[in-house]
């Protein structure tokens, strides 16, 4: 029975002895752990952040009319250039009948007081000449039958006007008559020949007849949110790409940042305006969606490295990198680091552009990849 224990227990130290030779064989079979190296090299760093937006002109003129009627006529469509004082449209009135029957009543009133007038001219005249009364009486009686003239003549236009929109001898001068108030391009004539548009007054803006802008100023409007806001100031340079335009990067200059943010789902975000220069070349469309990147910073032909070969130091946080001395032999060097842009980052000092620099997270890519 104890001769069976012993070789029992012999048996199991053979088995481990030999587990345990095989396992370090296997570990001395394994390649040794080799790191690869990066060299700094001369790069342009640019440090910025994107908000969304559109392309719309500087100053957008919508043109209203001031008397409601009916459009008969529309001399311009979207594209056309205009300038100030050109037609763009024919109103026809329609009359209020309140209004109508008012004015034609003030003529009748008009013509009574101008016969009655005239008859007493008349009289005054016939006096005269029997030198019954002054002459002072008659030019008095002459002024007073001139002033009837004249109201029944404006009783006359007015009736006119509320009945048509004009009347004799107001010429271009008539509200029926739609004209460009500003000089450049039709952006748009939302109305159509028979629609019926209303006045522009102190209760009510008006339907708009047509909106008239000056293309060769645009503007980029768009939104940042809060926590890129206090990344940014005026007067900083913009990059526009519009989607419609491709491989085409147009420059502004960051000119309004809204004081006050909006909600909007869920963050706040803040208004921004760009000018843009003029282009001779590209026409941009007004209302065309675009990307600006505001330029926070900019640096070129600087030294540089990828963000991932720098390590920081646990206590201090100061950064660092390990440069190749030997073979697989490695030794650290603080840096001083300049402007990032997120994948590379400017170096100061440090190293320098022949010296190489190891990939320190290597081993722990491959490894957690293997483990996925």
């Amino acid at each position: 029975m104890k001769k069976s224990i012993t070789r029992i227990i012999l048996i199991l130290i053979v088995v481990l002895f030999g587990a345990a030779m095989y396992y370090l064989y296997q570990k001395n079979a394994e390649d040794p752990v080799t790191y690869e190296t990066e060299q700094a090299e001369k790069r342009n760093i640019v440090k910025k952040t994107v908000a969304t937006g559109s392309i719309l002109p500087l100053e957008e003129v919508l043109i209203k009319p001031n008397i409601s009627g009916v459009i008969e006529e529309i001399f311009v469509e979207g594209g056309d250039y205009v300038k100030s004082g050109d037609l763009l449209c024919r109103i026809k009135v329609v009359p209020n009948l309140n209004a109508l029957n008012d004015a034609k009543n003030n003529i009748d009133e008009s013509k009574i007081a101008l016969e009655d007038q005239r008859r007493n001219y008349d009289r005054q005249q016939s006096l005269f000449g029997k030198g019954v009364v002054s002459k002072v009486d008659l030019e008095r009686a002459k002024l007073t039958f001139d002033q009837a003239k004249q109201s029944y003549s404006a009783a006359n236009k007015r009736y006119d006007i509320v009945k048509t929109g004009t009347t004799r001898g107001l010429g271009s001068s008539a509200n029926t008559q739609i004209r460009a108030t500003v000089s450049g391009m039709v952006l748009d004539v939302p109305v159509e020949v028979g629609n019926q548009v209303i006045e522009s007054n102190t209760f009510n803006e008006g339907t708009t007849i047509a909106a008239i802008a000056d293309v060769e100023k645009m503007i980029f409007e768009g939104k940042v949110d809060e926590s890129e806001v206090g990344k940014i100031k005026e007067n900083l340079p913009l990059e526009i790409t519009v989607g419609a335009i491709e491989n085409t990067v147009f420059d502004a200059v960051l000119d309004y940042i809204a004081p006050k943010g909006v909600a909007e789902n869920g963050a706040i975000q803040f208004e921004i305006k760009g000018t843009m220069k003029k282009q001779d070349s590209v026409f941009i469309r007004a209302g065309l969606s675009a990307n600006a990147s505001i330029i926070l910073g900019k640096v070129d032909s600087v030294l540089a490295i990828k963000e991932a070969l720098v390590q920081f130091d646990k206590e201090t946080k100061k950064p660092f990198v390990e440069v190749e001395i030997g073979d697989q032999k490695f030794e650290r060097k603080d840096l001083e680091l300049g402007l990032s842009d997120g994948i590379f980052v400017e170096i100061k000092s440090g190293v320098s552009a022949e010296e190489k620099i190891k990939v320190w997270n290597a081993i722990e890519s491959d490894e957690s990849n293997e483990n996925n």
